[in-house]
């Protein structure tokens, strides 16, 4: 079994909340080693990538035509709209 003090939040039972945070370091010195550590790992999870894959590559392609369609779709529904009334006049 781990002890309380050294399980992550997300492991805490709510019961055990009160001797969890009793056991974390409020000190100036312990806050900024938790800010550093939090950053360490979003940093090596999202930055810091080692293998890339096929999506990736993917999320990059779908959201370029996402925005490409958005940027030019009040210009074809303009054209397409005048197109089908100027022939609806002829």
């Amino acid at each position: 079994p781990v002890p309380v003090a050294d399980k992550r939040l997300m492991d805490v039972k709510l019961g055990e909340l009160g001797s969890w945070l009793g056991g974390r370091d409020f000190t100036p010195n312990g806050i900024i080693a938790a800010v550093r550590r939090g950053h360490d790992r979003y940093y090596n999870k999202y930055i810091n990538v080692k293998r890339g894959g096929i999506g990736g590559i993917t999320m990059l392609l779908v959201g370029y035509v996402a925005i490409s369609y958005l940027w030019e779709y009040d210009h074809i529904s303009k054209k397409t709209y005048y197109s089908s009334m100027f022939c609806l006049c002829l």
